[in-house]
Protein backbone atom coordinates (compact mmCIF):
# COMPACT_ATOMS: atom_id res chain seq x y z
CA UNK A 1 0.00 0.00 0.00
CA UNK A 2 1.49 3.42 -1.03
CA UNK A 3 2.27 5.72 1.64
CA UNK A 4 1.98 8.92 -0.58
CA UNK A 5 -1.90 9.70 -1.01
CA UNK A 6 -3.42 12.96 -2.17
CA UNK A 7 -6.57 13.46 -4.23
CA UNK A 8 -5.44 15.95 -6.31
CA UNK A 9 -2.85 14.40 -7.59
CA UNK A 10 -2.86 10.64 -9.77
CA UNK A 11 -1.49 7.32 -7.81
CA UNK A 12 1.15 6.88 -10.48
CA UNK A 13 2.49 9.93 -10.17
CA UNK A 14 2.70 9.32 -6.15
CA UNK A 15 4.33 6.19 -6.45
CA UNK A 16 6.89 7.64 -8.34
CA UNK A 17 7.79 10.10 -6.31
CA UNK A 18 7.66 7.64 -3.11
CA UNK A 19 10.68 5.76 -4.88
CA UNK A 20 12.78 8.76 -5.50
CA UNK A 21 12.22 10.25 -2.26
CA UNK A 22 13.16 6.57 0.29
CA UNK A 23 12.86 7.51 4.44
CA UNK A 24 11.37 10.78 3.68
CA UNK A 25 7.69 9.75 3.58
CA UNK A 26 6.57 11.31 6.37
CA UNK A 27 7.72 14.92 5.15
CA UNK A 28 6.53 14.68 1.98
CA UNK A 29 2.92 13.70 3.10
CA UNK A 30 3.51 16.51 5.27
CA UNK A 31 4.35 18.71 2.72
CA UNK A 32 1.46 17.45 0.46
CA UNK A 33 -0.83 17.93 2.78
CA UNK A 34 0.15 21.99 3.44
CA UNK A 35 0.92 22.42 -0.22
CA UNK A 36 -3.24 21.56 -0.87
CA UNK A 37 -4.03 21.38 -4.65
CA UNK A 38 -2.98 23.65 -6.88
CA UNK A 39 -5.49 26.52 -6.90
CA UNK A 40 -5.79 26.66 -2.99
CA UNK A 41 -3.94 28.97 -1.17
CA UNK A 42 -0.80 27.12 0.47
CA UNK A 43 0.29 28.63 4.26
CA UNK A 44 2.38 32.08 3.43
CA UNK A 45 5.60 30.54 4.29
CA UNK A 46 7.14 27.37 5.11
CA UNK A 47 10.31 27.03 7.51
CA UNK A 48 12.63 23.45 6.90
CA UNK A 49 15.08 23.01 8.88
CA UNK A 50 17.68 19.88 9.68
CA UNK A 51 21.26 19.19 9.56
CA UNK A 52 23.74 19.04 6.59
CA UNK A 53 22.91 16.17 4.16
CA UNK A 54 19.12 15.29 5.41
CA UNK A 55 17.46 15.85 2.24
CA UNK A 56 15.94 18.93 2.77
CA UNK A 57 16.79 20.56 -0.77
CA UNK A 58 16.71 17.22 -2.31
CA UNK A 59 13.35 16.35 -1.43
CA UNK A 60 11.71 19.64 -2.27
CA UNK A 61 13.02 19.81 -5.84
CA UNK A 62 12.06 15.84 -6.65
CA UNK A 63 8.94 17.36 -4.91
CA UNK A 64 8.29 20.13 -6.97
CA UNK A 65 9.20 18.78 -10.14
CA UNK A 66 7.64 15.40 -10.09
CA UNK A 67 4.27 16.70 -9.31
CA UNK A 68 4.93 19.78 -11.92
CA UNK A 69 4.07 22.50 -9.59
CA UNK A 70 5.24 26.05 -10.78
CA UNK A 71 8.61 27.33 -8.48
CA UNK A 72 11.69 29.44 -8.19
CA UNK A 73 14.55 27.95 -6.71
CA UNK A 74 17.02 30.11 -5.06
CA UNK A 75 20.29 29.84 -3.08
CA UNK A 76 21.25 32.50 -1.08
CA UNK A 77 24.49 31.37 -0.67
CA UNK A 78 25.31 31.92 -4.62
CA UNK A 79 22.92 35.55 -3.88
CA UNK A 80 24.53 36.77 -1.25
CA UNK A 81 22.62 40.62 -1.57
CA UNK A 82 19.61 41.35 -1.28
CA UNK A 83 19.47 43.43 -4.88
CA UNK A 84 21.52 39.58 -6.52
CA UNK A 85 18.39 37.73 -4.30
CA UNK A 86 15.19 39.70 -5.78
CA UNK A 87 16.52 39.94 -9.60
CA UNK A 88 17.20 35.92 -9.65
CA UNK A 89 13.77 35.42 -8.88
CA UNK A 90 12.48 37.92 -11.07
CA UNK A 91 14.86 36.48 -14.23
CA UNK A 92 13.85 32.34 -13.31
CA UNK A 93 10.23 33.75 -13.56
CA UNK A 94 10.44 35.53 -16.54
CA UNK A 95 12.89 32.80 -18.77
CA UNK A 96 10.19 29.86 -17.57
CA UNK A 97 7.32 31.97 -19.12
CA UNK A 98 5.25 30.15 -21.58
CA UNK A 99 5.82 33.23 -24.30
CA UNK A 100 8.24 32.92 -27.04
CA UNK A 101 9.94 36.86 -27.10
CA UNK A 102 11.96 36.96 -23.50
CA UNK A 103 11.36 40.50 -21.41
CA UNK A 104 14.58 42.94 -21.01
CA UNK A 105 15.93 42.58 -17.41
CA UNK A 106 14.80 44.94 -15.14
CA UNK A 107 17.01 45.81 -12.00
CA UNK A 108 15.17 45.93 -8.87
CA UNK A 109 16.75 47.86 -6.16
CA UNK A 110 14.32 47.41 -3.52
CA UNK A 111 11.39 45.42 -1.87
CA UNK A 112 9.01 48.13 -3.61
CA UNK A 113 9.96 47.35 -6.45
CA UNK A 114 10.42 43.40 -6.35
CA UNK A 115 6.54 43.37 -5.20
CA UNK A 116 5.68 45.34 -8.42
CA UNK A 117 7.43 43.38 -10.43
CA UNK A 118 6.88 40.22 -9.17
CA UNK A 119 3.13 41.45 -9.95
CA UNK A 120 3.62 41.91 -13.45
CA UNK A 121 5.79 38.74 -13.39
CA UNK A 122 3.39 36.58 -12.23
CA UNK A 123 0.45 38.19 -14.38
CA UNK A 124 2.31 37.39 -17.57
CA UNK A 125 2.46 33.55 -16.73
CA UNK A 126 -1.04 33.25 -15.54
CA UNK A 127 -0.77 32.07 -12.16
CA UNK A 128 -3.27 33.73 -10.70
CA UNK A 129 -5.04 30.23 -10.43
CA UNK A 130 -2.21 28.02 -8.83
CA UNK A 131 0.38 28.40 -6.56
CA UNK A 132 4.02 30.16 -7.05
CA UNK A 133 6.31 28.11 -4.67
CA UNK A 134 9.74 30.31 -4.07
CA UNK A 135 12.14 28.55 -2.51
CA UNK A 136 15.45 29.45 -0.89
CA UNK A 137 17.71 27.50 0.11
CA UNK A 138 20.51 28.33 2.59
CA UNK A 139 18.06 30.86 3.81
CA UNK A 140 20.56 31.42 6.75
CA UNK A 141 22.27 33.95 4.84
CA UNK A 142 19.02 35.95 5.00
CA UNK A 143 20.03 37.15 8.54
CA UNK A 144 23.02 38.73 6.90
CA UNK A 145 20.84 41.07 4.56
CA UNK A 146 18.77 44.30 5.41
CA UNK A 147 16.12 43.63 8.46
CA UNK A 148 13.30 44.08 6.02
CA UNK A 149 14.42 41.45 3.62
CA UNK A 150 13.23 38.21 5.74
CA UNK A 151 10.09 39.37 7.12
CA UNK A 152 8.69 40.61 4.38
CA UNK A 153 9.22 37.09 2.41
CA UNK A 154 7.65 35.91 5.27
CA UNK A 155 4.52 38.21 4.34
CA UNK A 156 4.90 38.08 1.06
CA UNK A 157 1.48 36.42 -0.01
CA UNK A 158 0.14 39.07 1.87
CA UNK A 159 2.10 42.10 0.15
CA UNK A 160 1.61 41.26 -3.57
CA UNK A 161 -1.82 39.66 -3.07
CA UNK A 162 -0.96 36.33 -5.31
CA UNK A 163 -1.38 32.66 -4.23
CA UNK A 164 2.45 32.35 -3.23
CA UNK A 165 3.87 30.19 -0.83
CA UNK A 166 7.84 30.83 0.08
CA UNK A 167 9.98 28.16 1.61
CA UNK A 168 13.01 28.61 3.37
CA UNK A 169 15.48 25.90 3.61
CA UNK A 170 17.96 25.64 6.76
CA UNK A 171 20.44 24.44 9.10
CA UNK A 172 19.84 26.17 12.23
CA UNK A 173 16.63 26.46 13.84
CA UNK A 174 13.99 28.93 13.41
CA UNK A 175 14.25 30.74 16.94
CA UNK A 176 18.12 32.22 15.64
CA UNK A 177 16.23 33.55 12.91
CA UNK A 178 13.08 35.64 14.78
CA UNK A 179 13.74 39.03 14.69
CA UNK A 180 13.76 40.88 17.81
CA UNK A 181 10.73 43.70 16.42
CA UNK A 182 8.64 40.08 15.65
CA UNK A 183 7.67 38.84 12.71
CA UNK A 184 4.73 36.82 10.75
CA UNK A 185 5.76 33.22 12.60
CA UNK A 186 6.15 30.23 9.20
CA UNK A 187 4.77 26.61 9.62
CA UNK A 188 8.20 24.75 10.41
CA UNK A 189 9.06 21.55 10.07
CA UNK A 190 11.93 19.38 10.87
CA UNK A 191 13.93 16.82 8.90
CA UNK A 192 15.83 14.42 11.18
CA UNK A 193 19.01 12.71 10.20
CA UNK A 194 18.83 9.24 8.82
CA UNK A 195 19.18 6.36 11.03
CA UNK A 196 21.51 3.46 10.30
CA UNK A 197 18.70 1.57 8.85
CA UNK A 198 17.48 4.49 6.31
CA UNK A 199 21.23 4.89 5.36
CA UNK A 200 21.11 1.26 4.47
CA UNK A 201 17.96 1.39 3.06
CA UNK A 202 18.90 4.48 0.43
CA UNK A 203 23.02 3.46 -0.42
CA UNK A 204 21.92 0.12 -1.10
CA UNK A 205 19.43 1.44 -4.11
CA UNK A 206 22.48 2.37 -6.02
CA UNK A 207 24.06 -1.06 -6.60
CA UNK A 208 25.82 -2.10 -9.87
CA UNK A 209 23.73 -4.35 -12.20
CA UNK A 210 26.52 -7.13 -12.44
CA UNK A 211 26.48 -7.98 -8.98
CA UNK A 212 22.81 -8.75 -6.45
CA UNK A 213 21.74 -6.72 -4.39
CA UNK A 214 22.38 -9.17 -1.32
CA UNK A 215 26.14 -8.63 -2.04
CA UNK A 216 26.11 -4.90 -2.44
CA UNK A 217 23.81 -5.04 0.82
CA UNK A 218 26.60 -6.78 2.59
CA UNK A 219 28.87 -4.13 1.32
CA UNK A 220 27.58 -1.09 2.30
CA UNK A 221 26.33 -3.08 5.80
CA UNK A 222 30.80 -3.57 6.38
CA UNK A 223 31.03 0.30 5.34
CA UNK A 224 28.44 1.51 7.71
CA UNK A 225 30.03 -0.52 10.28
CA UNK A 226 33.31 1.24 9.87
CA UNK A 227 32.02 5.39 8.71
CA UNK A 228 28.92 5.34 10.58
CA UNK A 229 30.15 6.61 14.19
CA UNK A 230 32.84 9.42 12.58
CA UNK A 231 30.32 10.39 9.07
CA UNK A 232 27.07 10.78 8.86
CA UNK A 233 26.75 12.62 5.72
CA UNK A 234 25.50 11.19 3.32
CA UNK A 235 27.19 12.31 0.00
CA UNK A 236 30.51 11.66 2.06
CA UNK A 237 29.31 8.16 2.60
CA UNK A 238 28.02 7.63 -1.24
CA UNK A 239 31.66 8.97 -2.20
CA UNK A 240 32.99 6.33 -0.39
CA UNK A 241 30.86 3.19 -0.94
CA UNK A 242 31.62 4.21 -4.98
CA UNK A 243 35.27 4.56 -4.00
CA UNK A 244 36.10 1.73 -2.21
CA UNK A 245 33.73 -1.09 -4.23
CA UNK A 246 36.04 -2.36 -6.47
CA UNK A 247 38.71 -3.16 -3.91
CA UNK A 248 35.67 -5.12 -2.26
CA UNK A 249 35.15 -6.71 -5.08
CA UNK A 250 38.61 -7.99 -6.36
CA UNK A 251 38.53 -11.63 -4.74
CA UNK A 252 35.07 -11.79 -6.56
CA UNK A 253 36.85 -11.28 -9.70
CA UNK A 254 40.12 -13.08 -9.30
CA UNK A 255 37.80 -16.08 -8.36
CA UNK A 256 39.36 -16.79 -4.93
CA UNK A 257 36.29 -15.75 -3.43
CA UNK A 258 32.40 -16.04 -4.10
CA UNK A 259 29.72 -13.24 -3.51
CA UNK A 260 28.82 -15.30 0.10
CA UNK A 261 32.61 -15.40 1.43
CA UNK A 262 31.88 -12.15 3.71
CA UNK A 263 35.45 -13.06 5.80
CA UNK A 264 37.14 -12.87 2.79
CA UNK A 265 35.95 -10.10 1.05
CA UNK A 266 36.17 -8.21 5.04
CA UNK A 267 39.77 -9.00 5.05
CA UNK A 268 40.66 -8.05 2.13
CA UNK A 269 38.86 -4.47 2.43
CA UNK A 270 39.24 -3.39 5.92
CA UNK A 271 42.98 -1.95 5.38
CA UNK A 272 41.89 -0.12 2.48
CA UNK A 273 38.86 1.13 4.45
CA UNK A 274 41.25 2.39 7.21
CA UNK A 275 43.02 4.41 4.14
CA UNK A 276 40.35 6.03 3.45
CA UNK A 277 39.12 6.70 7.44
CA UNK A 278 42.22 9.35 7.27
CA UNK A 279 40.64 11.14 4.59
CA UNK A 280 36.85 11.32 5.08
CA UNK A 281 35.39 15.01 4.21
CA UNK A 282 38.89 16.02 2.95
CA UNK A 283 38.54 15.52 -0.94
CA UNK A 284 42.04 15.91 -1.23
CA UNK A 285 42.93 14.00 -4.09
CA UNK A 286 40.47 12.50 -7.01
CA UNK A 287 38.91 9.30 -7.13
CA UNK A 288 41.56 8.24 -9.71
CA UNK A 289 44.65 9.19 -7.42
CA UNK A 290 42.80 7.32 -4.98
CA UNK A 291 42.48 3.71 -6.68
CA UNK A 292 46.35 4.61 -7.96
CA UNK A 293 46.83 4.54 -4.49
CA UNK A 294 45.51 1.33 -3.74
CA UNK A 295 47.03 -0.26 -6.28
CA UNK A 296 50.17 0.70 -4.61
CA UNK A 297 49.42 -1.09 -1.29
CA UNK A 298 51.32 1.80 0.52
CA UNK A 299 51.25 1.06 4.40
CA UNK A 300 47.91 2.78 6.05
CA UNK A 301 49.99 5.30 7.87
CA UNK A 302 51.93 6.70 4.66
CA UNK A 303 49.37 8.32 2.77
CA UNK A 304 51.78 10.35 0.52
CA UNK A 305 49.71 13.10 -0.32
CA UNK A 306 46.40 12.30 2.17
CA UNK A 307 47.22 14.18 5.54
CA UNK A 308 47.00 17.93 5.15
CA UNK A 309 50.37 18.37 7.04
CA UNK A 310 52.52 17.40 4.16
CA UNK A 311 51.20 20.26 2.24
CA UNK A 312 51.18 22.72 4.45
CA UNK A 313 53.25 26.13 2.99
CA UNK A 314 54.10 28.54 5.33
CA UNK A 315 56.43 31.31 5.71
CA UNK A 316 60.55 31.18 6.39
CA UNK A 317 59.75 32.37 9.87
CA UNK A 318 56.27 30.91 10.62
CA UNK A 319 57.71 27.26 10.64
CA UNK A 320 60.14 28.36 13.17
CA UNK A 321 57.42 29.86 15.00
CA UNK A 322 55.43 26.91 15.04
CA UNK A 323 58.31 24.73 15.55
CA UNK A 324 59.42 26.83 18.86
CA UNK A 325 55.36 27.09 19.88
CA UNK A 326 55.28 22.92 19.66
CA UNK A 327 58.74 22.68 21.79
CA UNK A 328 57.24 25.54 24.44
CA UNK A 329 53.82 23.54 25.02
CA UNK A 330 55.63 20.07 24.97
CA UNK A 331 58.40 20.66 27.30
CA UNK A 332 59.01 22.12 30.90
CA UNK A 333 60.65 25.55 31.32
CA UNK A 334 62.96 23.60 33.56
CA UNK A 335 64.52 22.15 30.86
CA UNK A 336 64.70 25.45 28.73
CA UNK A 337 67.92 25.92 29.77
CA UNK A 338 69.28 22.64 29.39
CA UNK A 339 67.93 22.22 25.49
CA UNK A 340 68.71 26.05 24.63
CA UNK A 341 71.47 27.27 25.99
CA UNK A 342 75.16 26.06 24.89
CA UNK A 343 76.65 26.72 28.47
CA UNK A 344 73.93 25.53 30.66
CA UNK A 345 76.11 24.37 33.51
CA UNK A 346 75.91 21.03 35.41
CA UNK A 347 71.77 19.53 35.62
CA UNK A 348 71.29 17.78 38.80
CA UNK A 349 68.91 14.66 38.30
CA UNK A 350 66.98 14.61 41.22
CA UNK A 351 64.39 11.93 42.37
CA UNK A 352 61.69 14.46 41.31
CA UNK A 353 62.61 14.98 37.89
CA UNK A 354 63.81 10.78 37.14
CA UNK A 355 59.67 10.73 38.42
CA UNK A 356 58.02 13.07 36.47
CA UNK A 357 60.15 12.43 32.98
CA UNK A 358 58.47 8.50 33.29
CA UNK A 359 55.37 10.67 31.98
CA UNK A 360 55.21 11.51 28.35
CA UNK A 361 54.19 15.16 28.21
CA UNK A 362 52.27 14.08 24.60
CA UNK A 363 49.89 12.13 26.84
CA UNK A 364 49.42 15.25 28.82
CA UNK A 365 48.71 17.13 26.28
CA UNK A 366 49.47 21.18 24.88
CA UNK A 367 50.91 23.22 28.24
CA UNK A 368 50.06 27.01 27.64
CA UNK A 369 53.31 29.42 26.77
CA UNK A 370 53.87 33.15 27.54
CA UNK A 371 54.84 35.17 24.60
CA UNK A 372 58.51 36.33 25.57
CA UNK A 373 59.40 31.91 26.17
CA UNK A 374 58.04 31.57 22.81
CA UNK A 375 60.36 34.45 21.41
CA UNK A 376 63.29 33.28 23.68
CA UNK A 377 63.35 29.77 21.74
CA UNK A 378 62.70 31.25 18.35
CA UNK A 379 65.70 33.05 18.95
CA UNK A 380 67.57 30.06 19.85
CA UNK A 381 66.89 27.86 17.40
CA UNK A 382 67.36 30.25 13.91
CA UNK A 383 70.39 30.52 12.74
CA UNK A 384 70.46 33.89 11.93
CA UNK A 385 69.56 36.71 14.26
CA UNK A 386 65.81 37.52 13.83
CA UNK A 387 65.01 40.94 14.88
CA UNK A 388 61.62 41.25 17.12
CA UNK A 389 59.88 43.03 14.46
CA UNK A 390 55.83 43.58 13.54
CA UNK A 391 56.11 41.06 10.76
CA UNK A 392 57.23 38.54 13.46
CA UNK A 393 53.83 39.12 15.57
CA UNK A 394 51.84 39.22 12.80
CA UNK A 395 52.66 35.77 11.67
CA UNK A 396 52.00 34.75 15.37
CA UNK A 397 48.17 36.45 14.47
CA UNK A 398 48.48 34.37 11.42
CA UNK A 399 49.33 31.07 13.22
CA UNK A 400 46.15 32.01 15.55
CA UNK A 401 43.72 32.69 12.14
CA UNK A 402 44.92 29.24 10.64
CA UNK A 403 43.80 27.40 14.61
CA UNK A 404 47.67 26.32 14.12
CA UNK A 405 48.39 27.99 17.63
CA UNK A 406 44.76 28.78 20.09
CA UNK A 407 45.19 31.87 22.63
CA UNK A 408 44.29 31.17 26.15
CA UNK A 409 42.82 34.29 27.93
CA UNK A 410 42.42 37.97 26.52
CA UNK A 411 44.40 39.67 25.22
CA UNK A 412 43.81 42.85 27.92
CA UNK A 413 45.86 40.74 30.65
CA UNK A 414 48.39 42.63 32.41
CA UNK A 415 51.16 39.66 31.89
CA UNK A 416 50.72 39.56 28.00
CA UNK A 417 49.02 36.83 25.58
CA UNK A 418 49.65 32.98 26.62
CA UNK A 419 49.09 30.67 23.82
CA UNK A 420 48.68 26.83 22.92
CA UNK A 421 50.23 24.62 19.92
CA UNK A 422 47.37 22.97 18.77
CA UNK A 423 49.17 20.64 16.12
CA UNK A 424 50.59 16.79 16.67
CA UNK A 425 54.00 15.59 16.59
CA UNK A 426 53.77 14.50 12.69
CA UNK A 427 52.58 17.68 11.47
CA UNK A 428 55.48 19.26 13.54
CA UNK A 429 57.78 16.54 11.57
CA UNK A 430 56.89 17.41 8.48
CA UNK A 431 57.19 21.08 8.81
CA UNK A 432 60.53 20.70 10.37
CA UNK A 433 61.95 18.32 7.62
Amino acid sequence: MPNLEHPAYPAATLLHLESLVPCRESQVSMLLSIFGERQQFSFPSIFIYGHTSSGKTYVMQTLLNTLQLPHVFVNCVEYFTSRLLLEEILIQLQNSSSETEQTSHVPCDNFNDFVRLFKQAVASRELQDQTLYIVLDRAEQLREMEANILPAFLRLQELTDRNVTVVLLSEIVWELFRPSTGCFEPFTLYFPDYSIGHLQKILSQNHPSEYSADFYAAYINILLGVFYMVCRDLKELQHLAVLNFSKYCEPVVSGEANERDTRKLWKNIEPHLKKAMQTVYLREISSSQWERLQRDDGEPGQLKGLSAHTHVELPYYSKFLLIAAYLASYNPVRTDKRFFLKHHGKIRKTNFMKKHEKTSNHLLGPKPFPLDRLLAILYSIVDNRVAPTANIFSQITSLVTLQLLSMVGHNDQLDGPRYKCTVSLDFIRAVAR
